[in-house]
C-alpha cells in the first residue's frame, strides 16, 4: 500500500491537528506506527496516535530511535523534530492551525502560556519547519490547514491521498471527524 523505501511523517506544531490526521489516516487504513504509551485524554478522547509517549523527538536528537523499522508506515513527528530527521526519502503532512487556536487549546490543557512569546516562539518554529521541509531535498511535503480539513475533511482528504500517492478510504476518513472535538475555534 505505501512504499516502504519511504518514511511518511504526520508533523506540525502541538495542538495543530497531528492527532486528528493520523486518526483519520489509520480509519482510512493506511498503516500507522503507533503505541499505547500515551492513553487518550479528555484533550484527545481518540488518542494521540504517537510513538514512545510522544518522546520520539528526544530519540531522533541522540540517534536511538529506529526510524528505518517504520518505513511504510505513518509517524507522528512533531515540528520541532524535524530538524532531527537523519537524509533519507520523506513524505510530509504539516498540519497549520490558528496560532491562537493553538494557544488556546494549549492553555486548556495547563500549560502555562506567555501569549505574546509563545504566539511568536510558535510562529518562528512554524516559520522555520516549512522552510526546513522546502530546502531539504529529501522532503517532500503538502500542508493542510486544520480549519479546511474540519470544514471540508473529504476535500482535504483527497488532497493527501493524491500527495501520498495512494488511493485510500476517504469515507472512513471523513467518518473519523468529530466536530465537537473543534473546541478552541478562533473567531472569524
Amino acid at each position: 500500500m505505501l512504499d516502504e523505501r519511504v518514511n511518511y511523517i504526520v508533523s506540525g506544531l502541538e495542538r495543530s491537528g497531528t492527532s486528528l490526521m493520523m486518526q483519520m489516516l489509520h480509519a482510512a487504513g493506511l498503516p500507522i506506527a503507533h503505541d499505547d504509551s500515551r492513553p487518550a485524554d479528555e484533550h484527545n478522547p481518540r488518542g494521540y496516535f504517537e510513538l514512545a509517549g510522544g518522546k520520539i523527538i528526544n530519540r531522533l536528537m541522540d540517534g536511538t530511535f529506529d526510524l528505518e523499522s517504520c518505513k511504510g508506515r505513518i509517524v507522528k513527528v512533531t515540528a520541532y523534530g524535524l530538524k532531527y530527521l537523519p537524509e533519507g526519502d520523506y513524505r510530509i503532512v504539516y498540519m497549520v492551525r490558528d496560532i491562537d487556536e493553538i494557544l488556546r487549546s494549549m492553555q486548556k490543557m495547563g500549560a502555562g502560556i506567555d501569549e505574546q512569546k509563545d504566539r511568536d516562539l510558535f510562529g518562528k518554529l512554524n516559520t522555520i519547519s516549512l522552510d526546513l521541509m522546502r530546502r531539504r531535498r529529501d522532503m517532500k511535503s503538502i500542508t493542510v490547514p486544520h480549519r479546511d480539513l474540519m470544514g471540508e475533511p473529504a476535500r482535504e482528504m483527497e488532497r493527501v491521498s493524491r500527495f501520498l500517492g495512494v488511493p485510500f478510504d476517504i469515507g472512513a476518513a471523513v467518518a473519523a471527524v468529530d466536530p465537537s472535538l473543534y473546541r478552541n475555534r478562533a473567531e472569524d
